[in-house]
């Protein structure tokens, strides 16, 4: 039963929910528009290690659910992997950032990408109220991957060379019939990357990658990129809120982009070039980020479209 609450209190309580209904009304627009739509997100970087980061996350993705989208959750895991593998003594060695695995790395991989990792955010899902499943891209033959060679320039010269990065993988086919099963079922995906070739060798595959190449098959509405920075920025340090896919090539051309954001970038590209409608590159650490950018005018980081 309602109480009644007099004075000063009831007065602030009430302009407190009057500006919560305001935001519902605002937000009721974006919840119609993205119902049933296919929303990938990717989430990683430091903030999987913070109990609260993960379980503001959670809530998000519980709550697109129940207001009718489809999501789609890629994970990544590189922190926790080099923890576990310090604890294990197994050295990593990283070329343009990319971990060279070897037999024993792999097997690391994919113990702590498809059990720990995976396990516990489909636990945080499920505390928040949603329904998940784990799965790994070797799952239903989601992810047939192909391996992937780095290429270095010796210093001093123009020659590149192959470096073999051992189990590093790329997707080489995303085969969704599992994820839509999946949401068929009212069920929500939680995809660790790791894929498998046609021998049936395990690869770990980068999440961005990963995730990229599930938004463009499943044709999604939305490939929501979650990282540590804002977005993409412009050359005087300003978040550029959208981009076109030409836009953003001209920026890596020039410099603008470069460094570790030339791949998120790239991904994005390629994932709205394979049939995704948009990109977005954000700051996932930010509280509710992801109701932010998708149920508000403005949103959030920086969205990339075809032109």
């Amino acid at each position: 039963m309602k109480g009644k609450i007099m004075g000063d209190t009831s007065t602030s309580l009430q302009s407190k929910l009057i500006e919560q209904t305001g935001m519902l009304v605002e937000a009721l627009p974006f919840m119609r528009r993205y119902s049933e739509q296919t929303i990938v997100v990717k989430f990683g970087g430091h903030a999987m290690g913070e109990a609260d980061y993960v379980a503001s996350f959670a809530s998000d993705i519980a709550l697109l659910d129940q207001v009718g989208a489809r999501p789609v959750v890629v994970h990544g895991g590189g922190p926790q992997i080099g923890d576990m593998l310090k604890k294990l003594q197994i050295e990593s060695n990283f070329v343009d950032g990319l971990r060279v695995t070897d037999e024993a790395t792999i097997s690391v991989v994919e113990m702590v990408l498809a059990g720990a990792i995976n396990k516990a955010l489909v636990a945080a899902i499920a505390k928040a109220g949603g329904r998940a499943v784990g799965i790994s891209g070797k799952d239903g033959g989601l992810i047939r991957a192909r391996k992937l060679m780095a290429r270095s320039k010796t210093a001093g010269s123009a020659i590149e060379e192959a470096i073999d990065l051992g189990f590093v993988g790329e997707p080489e086919h995303v085969d969704t019939v599992v994820l839509e099963a999946l949401n068929s079922a009212n069920l929500i995906p939680v995809v660790a990357p790791v894929g498998s070739d046609a021998e049936g060798e395990t690869y770990n595959i980068n999440a961005d990658t990963a995730a990229g190449a599930i938004a463009a098959a499943l044709g999604a509405t939305r490939m929501l990129m979650l990282t540590d920075v804002a977005g993409v920025l412009d050359g005087d340090g300003s978040l550029i809120p959208e981009l076109t896919v030409s836009e953003a090539e001209s920026l890596i051309r020039d410099g603008t982009v470069s460094g570790g954001m030339i791949p998120k970038v790239e991904t994005c590209i390629n994932a709205v070039l394979g049939g995704a409608e948009a990109a977005v590159i954000m700051d996932g650490r930010a509280p509710h980020a992801l109701l932010v950018e998708l149920f508000t005018e403005h949103g959030m980081g920086t969205i990339i479209k075809a032109d």
